[in-house]
């Protein structure tokens, strides 16, 4: 028994190996192409001044990301349900950030599609992931918090054939994979920054999965955390590509997956709780603009804030990685 545990654990750095190899390499390749298609980033002009210098960098990232991710889950996993869900709850929403970046590259502007878009886009993917999870992965409709209490979100449901639809909790996964793919979204603001502390949090939940006996989803985790750090090769400062909503998107999206898929919902937002924070800091600053005229901070996101404040941008980066690994500790502990 103890062999077979450590052939597993073996899996998980091996998958971490291949998705780091795949994403660094692939970027050797994708960045000429994409400097030879002109895909360049349009900064925004209400961001900080001395962004400006990245104007033009190639952007789409997230395709070697996806690529490095989704070859060594073919390589390395078993398809069960639960990891197929899991896949195609990250490349369905890669793709979504994909179209996202087309758009705003075509058109040579900072934003792709309307929010309407993107959040119908969000909709239709959480949903389809939430009816499939509890009719076919066999998921409970309910969240547990640390020290046993759990909440049954099932009470409310209907019944259309043979698809039971949990009316709260498919509610429950919207906010859990549209809130994470945002957050992580917001997050990505700086070279290194958003890559960085999304593997810290795959490493969190490569871990998670293992300790419950979900292999498939560890290695997935695993594979995910080494394509961030792939990216990162190419994408730490000064960045020569950045992810885009291909990445972020996706990214938030398989954090998501995962925790609902491992029944971690709860901890599992401990563990990101830098990008809870990251998405509050926006929040606040756009609710206390509005209703009193006044902003908290000097700039959201947070990491904009600590810009302003005069803090080097690499230095801002790895404090956040250090605060990410601190949620992220936390949240497996609980």
């Amino acid at each position: 028994e103890a062999l077979e545990v450590a052939k597993e654990m073996l899996r998980i750095v091996i998958s971490f190996v291949v998705a780091f190899a795949a994403a660094a390499l692939g970027g050797k390749g994708l960045i000429p192409l994409l400097r030879r298609m002109k895909a360049g980033q349009s900064i925004k002009e209400i961001g900080p001044t001395w962004h400006m210098s990245k104007q033009g960098t190639p952007t789409m990232g997230g395709v070697i990301m996806l690529v490095g991710l989704l070859l060594t889950t073919v390589l390395l996993a078993r398809w069960t349900p639960d990891l197929i869900l899991c896949v195609c709850a990250t490349v369905g929403t890669g793709l979504l950030g994909l179209l996202d970046d087309v758009e705003s590259v075509s058109h040579g502007r900072s934003l792709g599609l309307t929010p309407s878009q993107k959040m119908a886009g969000l909709i239709v993917i959480s949903v389809a992931f939430c009816l499939l999870a509890v009719n076919w992965v066999g998921i409970a409709p309910t969240i547990t918090f640390p020290g046993g209490l759990t909440v049954d979100l099932g009470v409310l449901a209907t019944q259309i054939g043979p698809v039971s639809v949990p009316w709260l909790y498919v509610f429950f996964v919207f906010l859990m994979l549209a809130g994470l793919s945002n957050a992580v979204n917001l997050t990505d603001g700086l070279d290194g920054l958003a890559g960085g502390t999304v593997m810290v949090v795959m490493l969190a939940m490569a871990m998670v999965a293992f300790s419950y006996d979900e292999i498939n989803l560890a290695v997935f985790a695993g594979a995910a955390a080494g394509a961030c750090v792939g990216f990162l090769w190419h994408n730490c400062y000064p960045a020569s590509i950045f992810m885009g909503d291909t990445g972020s998107l996706a990214l938030g999206a398989a954090f998501a997956a995962l925790a609902i898929l491992t029944k971690t919902e709860v901890t599992s937002l401990v563990m990101g709780g830098l990008f809870i924070c990251e998405a509050l800091s926006v929040m606040m600053q756009v609710i206390s603009f509005k209703t009193t005229g006044k902003r908290i901070f000097l700039m959201a996101p947070l990491h904009h804030h600590f810009e302003k404040k005069g803090w080097s941008e690499t230095k801002v980066v790895i404090r956040f990685w250090i605060v990410s690994a601190m949620f992220a500790a936390v949240g497996f502990a609980l």
